[in-house]
């Protein structure tokens, strides 16, 4: 009877040293979303060994770009620095049946021989390697090292990068625990991994150096090593690795520039890996779908019109009442005094004006007008705008519309339509007026989406105001 295959076990593993990086929020996608397609556990581990650099306001960032994106972990995280005592016991371990070793080598020496080494053109090795040392030598500090094997060939069948392989004596006999008991990177990762039964290890492919020490470290054990797929890295749209000068790097950044989060996960998915050519498609698709053999070789391009493109997409599909909030959050970042009907007047407007923006700061911008005090109908020179015949018209456009119940955006195409054939003009002498009576100038939709956004009550007050009239 065979038995069935372990549950499949994804982990995000970020170093709190800085923001949650877009690298690492695709990275912490293909895991979750690898997870959900095979019914497996998501789970997330923060890799805060180095603690000088390790700070509570890059955990907090990390996290808070975690919960943007909605990426939720199915257990509680794991602190990596917690966990040293562990570590360090899986070191005894390795000592006791002669896979690791101790190196009294001080700091200098060991630079002196990896200098020596490398002119040499072989890898560096302690001499302590094959030396058993005295108590004395036990009461003084030293590190403790992963004796590998050589000469061997290391093999690892990437789910992504196919078969890699390395020759073990190319590698040196890496620093298990420092001098001062501190577990290292690959000693730790391997130790947390097999705890916590990750069975797919997804991530960078500046990790795949990384897979040959830690597979040896696995082999070492006689621990199943995971399955390993290094995925390409992020570059800007030159093709140069991503920096600084392409824009937003940090999760947090898209988010203040107006990207939904379900858009980014979109955009993310696809970033990388493809499902036929399918661009846009739902969280549940994305999960149904999502398999590695869809993650390519290349470096993907970080794409900007692509990615207003999909936002503007979602935003088409996004709930009115959730925009509002978000929309007026924006005019309040931007130094507006909340008003008590704020949220009202954007809900009215959202139907009528999220399917013209690609971002929610675009929505903001297009937005003003429905937040405006009445405005004042004047040019440039600060004259009105309204005298002679455009007044009139503008009269009688109002004393219309006050007639006209439906205030349906179609109905009212149909009415300003008929009127302005009434009027016997073409309607470019009817809209800047009606318009600048209406929104004061600010960007808005064409007449009868502006009317429509602002409801009734508001349109013909502004109507009353320009005219310098009371409702």
């Amino acid at each position: 009877m065979t038995s069935s295959p372990a549950p499949v076990v994804t982990r995000f593993a970020p170093s709190p040293t800085g923001y949650l990086h877009i690298g690492g929020a695709r990275t912490a996608l293909f895991n979750y979303l690898y997870a959900r397609r095979h019914g497996g556990k998501f789970l997330v581990r923060v890799e805060d060994t180095d603690r000088e650099r390790s700070t509570d306001a890059a955990v907090k960032a990390i996290f808070d770009g975690l919960a943007w994106l909605e990426l939720f972990a199915d257990e509680e995280p794991v602190f990596q620095f917690s966990r040293a005592d562990r570590h360090r016991q899986v070191v005894d371990q390795l000592l006791e049946t002669g896979h690791a070793y101790r190196d009294f080598l001080t700091a200098d020496e060991t630079g002196a021989l990896r200098d020596a080494a490398k002119a040499e053109g072989r890898s560096f090795e302690s001499p302590w390697r094959d030396r058993t040392p005295t108590v004395d030598d036990l009461a003084g500090p030293h590190t403790v090292r992963f004796r590998r094997p050589h000469p061997v060939a290391v093999v690892v069948d990437d789910a992504v990068q196919g078969q890699v392989r390395w020759d073990s004596a190319a590698l040196d006999d890496l620093v298990l625990l420092r001098s001062d008991g501190a577990p290292t990177y690959n000693l730790a990762v391997v130790v947390d991994d097999h705890d916590m039964g990750v069975t797919h290890v997804i991530r960078g492919d500046d990790h795949l150096n990384n897979a040959a020490r830690q597979s040896l470290i696995y082999d070492a054990l006689g621990w199943t090593r995971p399955t390993f797929a290094h995925i390409p890295l992020i570059h800007g749209p030159d093709g140069a690795k991503l920096s600084k000068r392409h824009g937003a790097q940090a999760v947090h950044e898209y988010a203040e520039m107006g990207y939904l989060p379900e858009a980014m996960r979109n955009y993310l998915a696809r970033l990388g890996w493809a499902h036929g050519d399918d661009e846009l498609f739902s969280d549940e698709q994305a999960q149904e779908w999502f398999d590695l053999s869809g993650v390519g070789k290349a470096p993907a391009r970080l794409d900007f019109d692509k990615l207003a493109h999909v936002n503007a997409h979602w935003l088409r599909l996004a709930q009115d009442d959730r925009l509002a909030k978000l929309v007026l959050d924006v005019h309040l970042s931007r130094g507006r005094a909340l008003q008590p009907d704020d949220e009202t007047r954007l809900l009215r407007a959202m139907p009528f004006l999220k399917d013209r923006a690609k971002t929610t700061l675009e929505l903001a911008d297009q937005s003003a007008f429905v937040l405006k005090a009445r405005p004042l109908v004047i040019d440039d020179k600060g004259q009105s705008l309204l005298a002679g015949e455009t007044l009139d018209r503008l009269k009688r456009l109002r004393d219309r519309l006050d007639l006209f119940q439906s205030w349906d955006v179609f109905a009212l195409e149909a009415e300003l339509k008929a009127f302005a054939e009434e009027e016997a003009v073409g309607f470019g002498k009817i809209g800047p007026p009606v318009r600048a009576a209406l929104t004061g100038g600010s960007p808005s939709p064409d007449i009868a989406r502006t009317l429509a956004a602002l409801g009734r009550e508001e349109s013909l007050g502004r109507l009353d105001d320009a005219l310098q009239k009371t409702i």
